[in-house]
């Protein structure tokens, strides 16, 4: 699975560059292996970029500016999505990749599968007591029964 970057090579604007810049920068301190594909210079990139970005993604002019984000074909959202991921640990699960062991994305996966697994146990442990006090009355009911039928037979 590769990375694409969609960006603009010769932007005029400072806030497109910057932004491109924290998206290339994060994905290199990451070692994440990614594509820059060059919007600017390459026509073909760039209606690409155009029809693949999800029409509620588009801002309200309908064109979407880079950078842009894909996995492989796959829509993975713009610089404000990567920055609210990127904020919350979640780039691997925002780009669709598997988080490496050891990174706090990992991490906390693996805290949530623990928890999943408590609350498990938990529950099991519940139904088995459920379980043992149902038995035990049913124990106790035939024992009155057949006390009763003892008594009525004597």
């Amino acid at each position: 699975m590769v990375i694409k970057v969609f960006l603009a090579s010769s932007s005029g604007s400072t806030a497109i560059k910057k932004k491109q810049q924290d998206v290339v920068a994060f994905l290199e301190a990451l070692k994440v292996d990614y594509t820059e594909l060059d919007i600017a210079c390459n026509e073909q990139n760039r209606m690409w970029m155009r029809e693949n970005v999800p029409e509620e993604k588009k801002p309200s002019n309908g064109i979407p500016l880079p950078p842009q984000i894909f996995n492989e074909e796959s829509y993975c959202g713009d610089y404000d999505t990567f920055f609210d991921a990127k904020e919350e640990n979640s780039v691997y699960s925002f780009l669709g990749l598997p988080p490496p062991p050891g990174s706090k994305e990992a991490q906390q996966e693996e805290e949530e599968e623990q928890e999943e697994e408590d609350l498990h146990s938990e529950e099991e442990e519940e139904l088995q007591e459920l379980e043992d006090q149902e038995e035990q009355i049913s124990e106790e009911e035939e024992e009155a029964e057949l006390e009763e039928a003892e008594e009525e037979a004597e």
